[in-house]
């Protein structure tokens, strides 16, 4: 069996990976909309190497930049990045994009199961939600619809482990049992740097899942 996973490199989506590859043929894709961490599409390649991916893509999307401008502080240029959540994080119908090109790939492959690395703790994401992934697969699925019942493509599933009610820390956990020491390669900082920034909010999520999961985190902050 096939499925098509957003891989980000960060280390929800490289948890994501190791736990679907038991069961899986693992296609991985990555975006390059125009964010400020550059360090997440490096990740990405190591990693696909790492957990063994039977093929991974970098899509250069980057025109996004362009679309967005400065409606969020990912792809804005002057806008400063918070260390808590605001509103200014969400990138306006980021994963509608991503899993419309994954599904895309997805039904193209004959893989039947497209993921990506959303979990309780992105709740106040909207796009992270189940019932709008639900409704996403149902969308895309009416747009294959004679395709499908023609046996020819696929029905797509979008799942996450936010359906399955997973929080962040047991991510890690499971992942680390997964991947050993290879989850700390993982990149999360929004900020373009050789380091994690260590300050804002997915670097304060990161540390803070690796608290509640009782693991040592071994990534290196710039600032402790």
């Amino acid at each position: 069996m096939r499925a098509v996973v957003i891989f980000s490199g960060g280390i929800d989506s490289a948890c994501v990976v190791a736990r679907l590859a038991k069961r899986y043929d693992i296609y991985g894709v990555t975006f390059q909309y125009g964010q400020k961490a550059r360090q997440e599409t490096q990740a990405a390649c190591r990693l696909a190497q790492a957990l063994n991916i039977k093929e991974h893509k970098v899509a250069d999307i980057s025109f996004m930049r362009d679309l967005y401008g400065d409606s969020n502080v990912l792809t804005g240029q002057d806008i400063a990045m918070p260390s808590s959540f605001e509103y200014s994080i969400v990138v306006p119908v980021r994963n509608a994009i991503f899993l419309s090109i994954a599904t895309a790939w997805a039904y193209s492959l004959g893989a039947e199961l497209v993921a990506y690395g959303a979990h309780i703790g992105d709740s106040k994401y909207p796009d992270c939600r189940p019932d709008f992934a639900d409704a996403l697969s149902d969308a895309l699925n009416l747009g294959e619809k004679d395709g499908i019942d023609k046996g020819i493509r696929p029905r797509i599933r979008i799942w996450s482990p936010y359906k399955d009610g997973m929080t962040k820390s047991q991510l890690i956990i499971d992942g680390l049992r997964d991947m050993g020491d290879t989850l700390y390669e993982a990149w999360s900082c929004y900020i373009d740097s050789e380091m994690h920034c260590g300050v804002c909010e997915s670097c304060q999520n990161r540390r803070e899942a690796f608290v509640e999961a009782g693991i040592p985190d071994r990534t290196r902050y710039l600032e402790s």
